[in-house]
């Protein structure tokens, strides 16, 4: 945020503040004995969830407005107001299983923006498209079985967590709905704009979402300490071109934008800016 302020786009930036959901959409990814675990954990001090995932007292609640942001950008975009959203929150996500906190994440944010946008806006297929260096096994598992929402995901294979191979495809109707593309380490811009415009692009096109959502992490970038992939601010600014292009093609637009890994913190700020100007329509590195 303190580098955004510093960059000519920021005057241009709608922001929207985000609340504290009603437990009900969190409950339909999570299990209520879930949420009241981790509300009870940081009430009584407790310091780590998993090997990976520390928390602090204020971490519940911290947890449930960042969850509670993205359905602030969700409602933005179906009434309007705004065309796209990226939502700048933490903790991430996509780790997160139905009973599990995982790899920093306590709350699965976008597969609970994918079920409220489904319930809540009555809108019925949702595509959400990974860049996270890491797969999304939390996500994955959320709709491994539905064929409503398309889960594509382009991460460093093999990596943390260990899901995500090719042959992950879904299961019972929701077969052929899964699309995981293990990239080796070392691939970069040229190799994920290839998997993004010849496999994800008629892909989608097929599914023909009603809106879509981006778990980006840009933890892939070339100076980031937690992969082994050589994306830049460049090739995800193209990346984002190209969902653009997918989102107006198929959904009027409708695209929101979730933040997820990315350690390098000027690594992670240039990647965000290069996004932005790319929802925004505008050209910042290409």
């Amino acid at each position: 945020m303190e580098y955004l302020k510093e960059t000519k786009i920021w005057k241009d930036l709608e922001f929207i503040k985000p609340y504290n959901p009603s437990l009900k959409w969190i409950k339909l990814v999570h299990s209520q004995e879930y949420i009241k675990s981790i509300e009870e954990a940081c009430k009584n001090g407790v310091e780590m969830l998993d090997a990976d995932t520390t928390i602090s007292r204020d971490s519940y609640d911290v947890a449930l407005l960042a969850a509670g942001g993205v359905l602030a950008g969700v409602d933005a975009v179906i009434q309007e107001r705004v065309k796209n959203v990226f939502c700048v929150v933490r903790p991430p996500g996509h780790h997160a299983e139905h009973e599990r906190a995982m790899g920093f994440c306590i709350f699965n944010n976008i597969a609970v923006a994918a079920r409220y946008i489904q319930k809540k806006h009555a809108l019925e297929k949702v595509l959400i498209v990974d860049w996270d260096a890491h797969h999304g096994n939390g996500t994955q598992n959320a709709f491994y079985y539905d064929p409503s929402v398309y889960y594509f995901s382009v991460h460093q294979f093999p990596h943390y967590p260990g899901t995500g191979k090719e042959d992950e495809t879904g299961e019972r109707e929701g077969t052929g709905f899964t699309l995981n593309m293990p990239m080796a380490a070392g691939s970069g811009d040229v190799e994920y704009l290839e998997a993004f415009e010849n496999i994800l692009y008629p892909a989608a096109q097929k599914f023909s979402p009603d809106f879509i959502l981006i778990s980006a992490g840009f933890d892939g970038h070339k100076d980031d300490p937690l992969s082994n992939l050589n994306l830049t601010a460049a090739g995800y600014e193209k990346l984002t071109q190209t969902i653009s292009d997918l989102a107006e093609e198929c959904c009027r637009g409708r695209m929101v934008s979730i933040l997820e890994g990315g350690y390098n913190l000027k690594a992670l700020s240039e990647s965000v800016e290069a996004h932005l100007f790319a929802l925004m329509g505008k050209n910042l590195l290409t």
